[in-house]
């Protein structure tokens, strides 16, 4: 039985394709900016490739309000998907939270839309039974603290 087990675990092994990573070329770096303020409140980079993917970003300490001393950042990426079509974001990250920006992504739905006679239905449901819940008392479930 050992012998079996051991011989599935070589073929296996066998099997697994090898990942020669000097059989591709890696891309050439065409430019590559790096920028800090020595106190570190800003910093900007931007980076290309000669396969065409670029990137920059620039950030900048928050100074006041309810996020200081947070990071706001801003910036984009873009780079030719596999099958040809250029993918491009550009995004922005402050206060307010992670803000992207592109074609590629996902849209929902404008509001105000028809809500569904099913949800409404369930939303009655939930207000008809907080309703005779609230008129029973306390649940009989918990006790006193």
């Amino acid at each position: 039985m050992k012998l079996i087990v051991l011989t599935c675990v070589a073929a296996v092994a066998l099997a697994s394709p090898v990942y020669d990573q000097h059989s591709a070329e890696t891309p050439k770096i065409l430019v590559d900016e790096r920028h800090i303020a020595d106190d570190a409140s800003y910093y900007n980079f931007q980076v290309e490739t000669e396969d065409g993917i670029t990137r920059q970003e620039s950030g900048a300490t928050i100074k006041e309000g309810s996020a200081e001393g947070a990071v706001a950042q801003s910036g984009s990426v873009s780079f030719t998907l596999p099958d040809g079509q250029q993918f491009e974001m550009t995004f922005v990250a402050d206060e307010n939270g992670f803000q992207p920006q592109s074609s590629f992504l996902p849209v929902a739905p404008e509001f105000p839309h028809e809500i569904p006679q099913f949800v409404l239905d369930q939303i009655e449901k939930a207000r008809l039974e907080d309703e005779a819940g609230s008129r029973e008392g306390p649940s009989s479930r918990y006790g006193a603290p």
